[in-house]
């Protein structure tokens, strides 16, 4: 078993992906996948699927996001058909299970990822109550970009001895420029949509991500750019799976 400490957008996908893909038996059963990993929300898992799938493909594997807010009957049909590793958020896995659509006896590979955000969304049962089912012989790895006490209690209740990893960041060496600027602007609420223009006038990055405090903030945010000439898109829970896949799917593009 394993048990490490990484930030986000450190690897960690590839570090277990490709072990697991090599790892796990093949010819998968119907309903009875081989390796799990369980994520906090519906794009991480679309973001883990999309890292292994091709890789999975190579080695003549297969495997399905499967997370609420998607048609649970195509996700069905799917696991129906036999997929050697399900990439699951918590709600849409429990209820699968209890479905009885899925049965996590022959999961020989089981990863939690992103256990601190898994946390702090409230999943920590329905993530304890998944452990508990799977039933067989299995490998465990648990990753989590902090472990207060609360995951270290799920890591010694699942985990036995495990291999403990810890990925520090690196010490900038002296004299060497940080790789990334941070600049803060005070700046009048009422101003700060044009604040904002003005900085991308200036810095004209290729993408960017700006994080807003409500859907409305988002939604408003959007039409003030949009009204400057740029091409920005929302995305928060006000708007249907189908809409955020679409937003996501043009962000990846570039469009």
């Amino acid at each position: 078993d394993v048990c490490g400490r990484a930030r986000t957008g450190s690897g960690k996908t590839l570090a277990f992906g490709v072990p697991m893909l090599a790892r796990v038996s093949g010819g998968a059963e119907p309903n009875r996948p081989r390796g799990l990993v369980l994520v906090p929300t519906r794009e991480l898992a679309l973001q883990v699927a999309d890292v292994l799938g091709p890789i999975a493909k190579e080695c003549g594997r297969s495997v399905l996001a499967t997370y609420g807010g998607a048609s649970r009957q195509d996700q069905v049909t799917s696991l129906s058909r036999g997929i050697d590793i399900i990439v699951a958020t918590p709600l849409r896995l429990v209820d699968l299970i209890k479905g009885k659509e899925v049965d996590l006896s022959a999961i020989e590979v089981v990863v939690v990822d992103e256990a601190d955000r898994m946390a702090d969304d409230g999943f920590t049962p329905q993530v304890e109550w998944i452990l508990r089912h799977v039933t067989g012989k299995h490998q465990t790895m648990l990753f989590s970009a902090t472990m207060p006490p609360r995951i270290e209690e799920i890591a010694k209740r699942h985990l036995s001895n495990p291999v403990r990893i810890k990925v520090v960041r690196e010490p900038l060496p002296s004299g060497e420029a940080a790789k990334v600027r941070q600049t803060a602007y005070v700046v009048p609420r009422e101003f700060k949509a044009k604040a904002l223009g003005r900085v991308l006038d200036i810095e004209r990055p290729a993408s960017a991500i700006i994080f807003c405090r409500t859907r409305t903030d988002a939604d408003e945010l959007v039409e003030a750019m949009t009204n400057r000439g740029f091409k920005p898109l929302a995305l928060h829970g006000g708007l249907a799976q189908e809409q955020r896949d679409r937003v996501m799917d043009r962000f990846r593009n570039g469009s």
